[in-house]
């Protein structure tokens, strides 16, 4: 009989099998991904000169700038793998924890936070006059801490990165099955026994693909590196490319340094990739408790509140340092119409993203369920070809190509929309994947039998089916966009900027109290979204057609 049943969903028509959904959109999309990727390599081919290799092993500088990019990015990878690994343990034994709800929302924001957001939080908490120095000031000690500097990009990269890598960790602890716990439980298996047989090896499958991508995010830092580096000597890859780019205007040097940045990065990714282990990097929509370790001890609870602190301490200093900005900044036009940029280029950054995420998924489907598994294969990684290439590189490289077409502002937000929705697509794919492959056979073959296709099969069966994940997918693009700064660095007007950029416009300028009023702007523009979109994807109600079609299902099965 399950034969039977497993013969018969292998023969159903696919989501997108009617003629009018080929697989060509997707194609299409493969297409130009590709073709905007080869566009930006052109860009640092066409400024390439041999004399600027010498010039790398030559200048001490530039020596200095790979060295340290690399040094920072090891020394924050491994500073917050050693930090998450400690918190997920901690989550997983205390599902009941208090504060369990807000610290997987605050670890669901980690991954899409404002960096320049972050730099202000953190300037505000640890800077010379902040919150830290303040309080060691009222208890007479004589420590104070420096933000600026390696230990302050140090500190930015675990505050980003320890809650994403913690959140991760803990769905591999939650894909252990239940009953191994129950074996380990009538064993009375304590920590040390329960670590070297059930946790460490569910941890060491997720461990090199998360390294990976924290290293990579390390190593591709901007706006931490801008706003907290503190001098040539904590500079990195990609603040050196911006300022070849803005202030020097040597784009030999940015292609080279470009080079450089893509090669390291896209070994690290292939490496990952061959073993499988760049897959499942963006945190699950499932948070539901689980049950209770005997092997719980109070220490862990203990150290998820320092987290939380941790976590939550910076946030709550825009909160209070950016209200009374945004008071007297409330009249300033120029905030408002920074907002309604960065709202406009992150909603269609967004759109663009989950339309080129659903076009791919459906071709590569289609592709699988004909047998030519290479063809779908190749779909899919195409949607992850902008993880080789980081923003800034593929950035410098279209902004060398494009650069005497670029003159007026709207066409370079118009490209920063594109290449946001090209950065955002690898988290859009790894959201929409699971439950695009799992879509409910039986709705499929009621479909079928209703005769229900093309835009209509689309409107009324799968997004009402796929509203969730495409929501928090559109909530990861939007987020990924609200708060990019390395792209608008490139492309934005400094007469009229988006958020990000004016943030740091207002920080260069010491103007605090206005910095603080548009950081709290950002913030909570980031919070609202994610709401809506939250409560848009929980919402129960359905189209009339797709309750037809759940009555159906029940009726067939």
């Amino acid at each position: 009989m399950d034969r039977r049943v497993a013969q018969r969903d292998r023969t159903l028509t696919p989501p997108f099998s009617h003629p009018r959904w080929r697989a060509w959109p997707g194609r299409a999309v493969a297409l130009l991904l590709a073709g905007v990727v080869a566009a930006g390599f052109s860009g640092l081919l066409a400024e390439w000169q041999w004399r600027a290799v010498s010039d790398l092993w030559q200048s001490a500088y530039l020596r200095q700038v790979i060295w340290f990019s690399v040094y920072q990015a090891t020394l924050s990878t491994g500073l917050s793998l050693l930090l998450a690994i400690p918190v997920a343990r901690a989550l997983h034994r205390h599902p009941m924890f208090a504060g369990r709800g807000l610290l997987l929302r605050l670890t669901e924001l980690s991954l899409v936070l404002p960096t320049i957001v972050a730099a202000f939080a953190l300037v505000a908490v640890y800077g010379r006059s902040g919150w830290l120095n303040t309080a060691l000031d009222g208890v007479g000690l004589p420590f104070r801490w420096n933000l600026y500097g390696l230990q302050g990009i140090l500190l930015a990269h675990v505050f980003f990165n320890a809650p994403l890598a913690a959140r991760i960790l803990l769905q591999g602890l939650e894909r252990i099955p239940a009953n191994q716990w129950r074996i380990a439980a009538q064993l009375g298996l304590t920590s040390g026994p329960l670590w070297r047989t059930l946790e460490w090896p569910a941890l060491r499958r997720v461990l090199p693909g998360l390294a990976v991508f924290i290293f990579i995010l390390c190593f591709t830092s901007f706006a931490i590196v801008m706003t907290l580096g503190g001098g040539p000597s904590a500079t990195t890859i990609e603040v050196a490319i911006y300022q070849s780019l803005r202030y020097e205007f040597d784009f030999s040097r940015a292609a080279l340094l470009a080079m450089v940045q893509l090669l390291i990065c896209g070994s690290l990714w292939l490496v990952a990739s061959r073993h499988g282990t760049n897959r499942n990097l963006v945190p699950g929509a499932n948070d539901q408790p689980g049950t209770l370790r005997r092997d719980a001890r109070r220490r862990d609870r203990v150290l998820l509140y320092l987290f939380l602190v941790f976590l939550a301490l910076p946030l709550l200093a825009v909160v209070f340092r950016g209200l009374p900005g945004l008071l007297g900044e409330a009249g300033d036009s120029q905030v408002w119409w920074s907002l309604g940029r960065s709202l406009s280029v992150a909603l269609v950054a967004a759109i663009l993203s989950c339309s080129c995420g659903l076009a791919i998924l459906a071709a590569s489907q289609l592709a699988r369920h004909s047998g030519h598994h290479l063809s779908a294969r190749l779909l899919e990684s195409s949607g992850h070809l902008t993880l080789l290439v980081p923003a800034l590189v593929l950035g410098t490289g279209l902004f060398i190509l494009l650069r005497p077409q670029l003159g007026q502002p709207h066409q370079g937000l118009a490209l920063v929309a594109g290449i946001n929705a090209l950065m955002a697509l690898p988290f859009v794919l790894q959201v929409l994947r699971g439950p695009f492959a799992t879509l409910p056979p039986n709705s499929l073959r009621v479909a079928d039998q209703l005769n229900l296709r093309g835009s209509y099969r689309l409107r009324w069966l799968l997004l009402p089916l796929l509203r969730r994940p495409l929501l928090l997918a559109a909530a990861y693009a939007a987020g990924l966009s609200l708060g990019d700064f390395s792209v608008i660095a490139l492309f934005g007007s400094p007469s009229a900027p988006t958020l990000p950029l004016l943030l740091f416009q207002q920080l260069s300028a010491y103007r605090i109290e206005a910095a603080s009023g548009t950081a709290f702007v950002m913030l909570a523009l980031l919070f609202v979204v994610f709401y809506i979109l939250n409560r848009w994807g929980d919402r129960r109600r359905r189209h009339p057609a797709s309750r037809r079609l759940a009555a159906g299902e029940h009726a067939h099965a």
